[in-house]
């Protein structure tokens, strides 16, 4: 399947280096020399050269990771978390974020390189950037600070996560 490229998108490809340069910024990838990557009226086209097993996971996965990366440098990346938890808060103070979720001390996070963070009252994080996987990356280190309790759902979860409560402890009537 043929990826388009839009206006405004250039793609370079030498000796399998691929570079997409955008509105938004450039991303640069060594995918396998096994693929052969050609760039036709606007669309990349990923071919693989046999039917083998390990030739067809290659194409589907550089396939997959040219056009995250042409979306990535027109429309970017975003993922949202949520600190649920009374008194638990994140604040931003310059380019690191401050999270206070229960522990005796604050947590101070840097951003990765290419990745910013905002924060959105004091418990909304907004992680966005042009990489899917630093975009991911850095929201899975963020929400492992303190991931979601399974009996009250304290803690910080991806807004559209769903947390399955377990039951508490039950008791039992004495004769």
């Amino acid at each position: 399947m043929p990826i388009a490229v839009p206006q405004g998108v250039e793609v370079s490809i030498k000796d399998n280096e691929v570079t997409v340069k955008g509105p938004k910024g450039e991303l640069r990838r060594r995918l396998s020399p096994d693929m052969s990557i050609t760039q036709r009226d606007g669309e990349l086209i990923v071919s693989r050269p046999s039917d083998n097993k390990e030739h067809r996971s290659l194409h589907g996965l550089t396939r997959s990771l040219l056009a995250n990366m042409v979306e990535g440098v027109t429309n970017g990346y975003e993922k949202t978390l949520e600190i649920v938890g009374a008194g638990y808060r994140a604040a931003k103070v310059e380019d690191k974020l401050i999270i206070r979720v229960g522990y005796s001390h604050e947590v101070e996070v840097s951003p990765l390189s290419g990745v910013s963070l905002a924060v959105e009252g004091a418990q909304r994080i907004k992680v966005s950037g042009i990489s899917k996987e630093m975009v991911g990356e850095m929201a899975a280190k963020i929400r492992a600070i303190r991931p979601p309790d399974a009996y009250k759902g304290k803690g910080i979860r991806y807004a559209n996560e769903l947390i399955h409560l377990k039951a508490g402890k039950a008791v039992g009537k004495k004769a």
